[in-house]
């Protein structure tokens, strides 16, 4: 396993001027077209670490899931999708600040990928704006 997924985001708290750590971001693509699509689920979350980074994304399993773990990478679905695809960042920013304590209880992002390239979204956020732009 490579030491970060292609796929990677940054988040800042500007307000306090530190990394946002503990916030929840889910990660949503297209279900590939294979024989494998069944098997293969285009959701993954994970939680910024102690430098407001996400590096490796785990398979999203609902609290309403039954069944076995989910075990697949971001690399396998990105694998198995050909040519450009449209991939969502949701980062909970209702959780980080407290849902009355921000205007935008989620900051979205909506990004284009191409096969092969590697993307890091940072976020730069504070409780009434954020913005974006595409990393290196």
């Amino acid at each position: 396993m490579a030491d970060k997924d292609r796929i990677t985001c940054h988040v800042l708290d500007t307000t306090a001027g530190r990394p946002a750590k503990g916030i929840r971001v889910r990660l949503e693509g297209p279900v590939p077209s294979s024989p494998n699509a069944h098997t293969l689920v285009n959701t993954f979350e994970s939680l910024t670490n102690d430098d407001g980074r996400i590096t490796v994304w785990l398979p999203y399993s609902s609290e309403s899931s039954a069944g076995e773990v989910p075990v697949y990478t971001l690399e396998d679905v990105l694998g198995a999708v050909k040519g450009p695809s449209r991939w969502t960042l949701r980062f909970d920013t209702a959780g980080y600040f407290g849902e009355e304590n921000t205007f935008f209880p989620e900051a979205t992002i909506v990004f284009r990928v191409e096969e092969g390239q590697h993307y890091h979204v940072p976020l730069l956020l504070s409780p009434y704006s954020y913005t974006t732009y595409r990393g290196s």
